[in-house]
Parts: C-alpha cells; structure tokens; sequence
C-alpha cells in the first residue's frame, strides 16, 4: 500500500515533452511584453473633446455623474417603453433588475413600433420583417415546435383567467 501511495507523488511532470517551457522567462515568446518607458501616465493629459449638448433625453447609468462628452440618440426613450428604460436606469447595470427591464422595454417598444406603423397606415409584412418566412424554409421543425409551446402557453393563460374569473363571480 505504501508504495501505491508513493508512486503517486512522484512529480511525473518532468517526462512530459514541453512541460514547464515558460518557466524560464528569457524562453518565454512573450517576455518582456513590455518595455516600460513611464508614458503611461502622459497619455492621460490630452485635450478632451467638447460636451455634446442633448437635444432630447439621454439616459444614463446612474453609476456615473453625467452623460458622456458624445453620445448617440436615434431613438429618445418615448412611450411605455421609454417609461420602462428610465426605471431601468434607476438600477446599477451590475443589477439584473437593470437589463431584464431594458430587456422588457426592447420587446414593448417592437409593440409600439407596429402600433406605430397601422397609425401611419403602413401595413407591417410581420412574417418577413421577423424571418419567419427563411425560418420555414429551413427550420421548418423549429417553427412547429414554437408555435406549439406558444400555443399551449396562450391555452394555458387563457384558462386560468378564465377559471380565476368564475372563482371570482361564485364569491
């Protein structure tokens, strides 16, 4: 038993080809990966550019004091979803509340936007607009199967409302 013991502590790395080849840092590719010089702290005195000015709202982390000098704003926070993104803001981005709420906002705001188009009097192409049309093409199985589950999850919440309401009304 003791010799089994023994054998297994012997240090095996020795015989395996390559082992412990960047323990020697002159035979490290990779040595030195840098020269220090000292201009790393000159890189930090350069002239910062001018504060863009907002002309809508600009959503921030709350993890900062202000916006960034420049920033982008094609689609300003409007509507349901716009109210969602400003509570998500609310969070730090380190919060899960934080993304799952700009998560949300992403999918309400895809409802407005069609919401958007029947107002302007543009008739979405859904199908195309989401794939779906290449999505039957080449994942037809896929497709089915989606349909299905959501199928059975709308069947499934309908029946509860409407359960819930009879339990409601014999009260």
């Amino acid at each position: 038993m003791e010799n089994l013991a023994d054998s297994l502590l012997v240090d095996k790395s020795k015989t395996i080809e390559g082992w412990g080849v960047d323990a020697d840092p002159s035979n490290n590719p990779t040595y030195p990966m840098k020269h220090y010089t000292g201009a790393d702290h000159q890189r930090l005195a350069y002239e910062r550019s001018k504060q863009q000015m907002p002309r809508e709202e600009v959503l921030h982390s709350n993890e900062r004091p202000g916006i960034t000098r420049v920033f982008g704003t094609s689609s300003p926070p409007s509507g349901l979803s716009g109210q969602l993104r400003r509570y998500a803001f609310r969070f730090s981005e380190g919060s899960s509340a934080h993304w799952l709420t700009l998560l949300a906002a992403d999918r309400v705001n895809v409802v407005e936007g069609i919401f958007d188009d029947l107002r302007r009097g543009h008739i979405p192409n859904i199908f195309k607009e989401r794939g779906w049309n290449a999505e039957w093409r080449y994942n037809r199985k896929g497709v089915i199967q989606k349909a299905a589950v959501g199928a059975v999850l709308a069947t499934a919440a309908v029946t509860f409302l409407i359960l819930r309401n009879r339990r409601k009304k014999s009260v």
